[in-house]
């Protein structure tokens, strides 16, 4: 294995390991180093979709990205999508390997050691330098033995490791001394340094605590990275979701969106692109809201029958209704498309036991779960304004039309010329779902569905605001990320690496 290699791990989740990977990533490919991202197991059902139809972690896709890869099964070989409390689907490979039950979580390391071990040994033959990340925080002393992702990938990986910890959420001192004070002395050998992330305010009032940690820990600061929240890169889990939107609105005519704050969230990045808009503010619903609506999506979801369970507890149902009612639109995207339909059909309980289902009947269609995931990337136009879009599917349904709906896009399958229909839409259009992930990245067909809305409102139309391409905004966090890092160190850290 010729690769160097630099581990990030945390003292929690949602720190900003997949942020501080990306940007490193992009800041070592610009210095000319052939550079690779790798996370052995990642528990998110933001999920992407590599050239050769398989399945990852978005985060790790968008980390191939910042090293201008194409995505690839190596760069996650696990990836758990949860469905429940306690339930999940694995993912191996890029293929759907089973149900995982949390009693036995145990069974990826007996099962699945050996490939994540190969995946990464392919990458350290290919690349300069490959950069991990963690999961969670190493310091989960209860799942130790069943440890893939942090310490026991750096043992494989012989990686130096920069521990990052959130300010944000408080008492970051404590979580950072913690953590180490719970590793194992051999554990503790491969931690270098330490980040504190999501800053506000002035750094020198740290200092104290900063000096304090390094003298207790002995291991050095290598940063105070401020809060950014005009990031645009996507997150890699529902916490960014939950933190992301609801902001004041920006201007009068702003057009309000309902996002179904549903259980088992998946691809929540899928309204990134929308609440970036200046004329639209995106909030969560989960149930009635004193505000009219002009739009209400119903997300992605890994459990479709627990979402419509609570869809119709919460009297989301009675909400999209009084939308439609107003002359609003209502939008399903992969799993909130299933809901919307008149019947679910499960007969061989691939996502959950519940065997038939009434949807919410607001169109006309049905779906069927197989056993076989879909997983493609697809491009083709929207009927109705023939705009262009793109994107990935990512499902275990096949959804029918019936006669009361209509094809609403026709796509073609990447490396296909056939085109097909796909999705559908309620007669006056006011309705329509479409298992197509990304399609709101495309900035005409975004701008053609906002200014239908702002059309109902008797607002102008609004043109075409290019916003800044994903590569643009990876570039944008490594400049801001250089600002914050001692760099320097960092290179120092991974010329040494960590010696057996």
């Amino acid at each position: 294995m010729a690769a160097k290699t630099l581990m990030v791990q945390g003292t929690a989740s949602h720190v900003g390991k997949s942020v501080l990977v990306t940007a490193l990533c992009r800041l070592f490919l610009r210095r000319g180093v052939k550079v690779a991202p790798f996370k052995a197991q990642n528990m998110s059902n933001n999920s992407f979709v590599t050239p050769d139809g398989r399945e990852i972690g978005r985060a790790q896709a968008v980390q191939a990205a910042a090293c201008r890869l194409a995505p690839r099964t190596d760069f996650n070989p696990v990836l758990i999508k949860p469905s429940g409390d306690r339930t999940a689907q694995l993912v191996v490979n890029g293929r759907v390997a089973g149900r995982l039950e949390a009693a036995d979580f145990g069974r990826i390391k007996r099962e699945h050691w050996p490939a994540v071990r190969e995946a990464f040994a392919r990458l350290a033959d290919e690349f300069d330098l490959v950069i991990l990340e963690g999961a969670g925080s190493p310091a989960e002393i209860n799942l130790r033995d069943r440890d893939i992702v942090n310490m026991a990938m750096a043992r494989e990986a012989r990686a130096p490791v920069l521990l990052a910890g959130d300010i944000d959420r408080g008492g970051v001192f404590a979580s950072l001394v913690g953590t180490l004070a719970l590793l194992e002395p051999e554990e503790l050998a491969h931690v270098k340094g330490f980040v504190i992330n999501k800053f506000r305010g002035d750094t020198t009032l740290l200092t104290p605590g900063v000096t304090m940690v390094e003298a207790r820990c002995g291991v050095p600061c290598l940063g105070v990275v401020p809060h950014w929240q005009d990031l645009q890169v996507p997150q890699e889990d529902s916490l960014g979701w939950a933190e992301g939107y609801d902001a004041a609105p920006r201007r009068a005519d702003t057009l309000l969106l309902g996002v179904a704050d549903v259980p088992a969230i998946s691809n929540f990045t899928d309204v990134d692109a929308l609440a970036l808009e200046p004329d639209v503010r995106v909030v969560r619903v989960s149930g009635p809201i004193a505000h009219p609506l002009d739009a209400l999506i119903f997300p992605g979801t890994k459990n479709t029958a627990e979402a419509l369970r609570f869809v119709k507890a919460r009297k989301l149902d009675l909400v999209a209704r009084q939308v439609l009612a107003a002359g609003g639109t209502v939008v399903g995207l992969c799993g909130g498309f299933q809901l919307l339909g008149n019947k679910i059909v499960d007969q061989d309980e691939v996502e959950s036991s519940e065997v038939e289902l009434a949807g919410l009947g607001l169109l006309d269609v049905t779906t069927s779960f197989a056993r076989e995931k879909v997983t493609v990337g697809v491009s083709g136009r929207h009927r109705a304004s023939g705009c262009s879009v793109e994107g990935y599917e990512i499902h275990m349904g096949r959804t029918s039309l019936g006669a009361g709906a209509q094809p609403w896009l026709e796509v073609r399958t990447a490396g296909e010329t056939t085109v097909r229909p796909e999705g559908a839409s309620s007669q006056d259009g006011l309705v329509f779902g479409t298992y197509v992930h990304g399609l709101f990245d495309a900035q005409d067909f975004r701008r053609f569905f906002l200014n239908g809305l702002r059309e109902v409102r008797g607002w102008a139309p609004l043109p075409v605001q290019p916003g800044a391409s994903l590569d643009e905004g990876i570039d944008r966090l490594a400049d801001f990320m250089a600002k914050h890092v001692d760099l320097a160190a960092l290179d120092a850290i991974v010329e040494r690496g960590v010696q057996r």
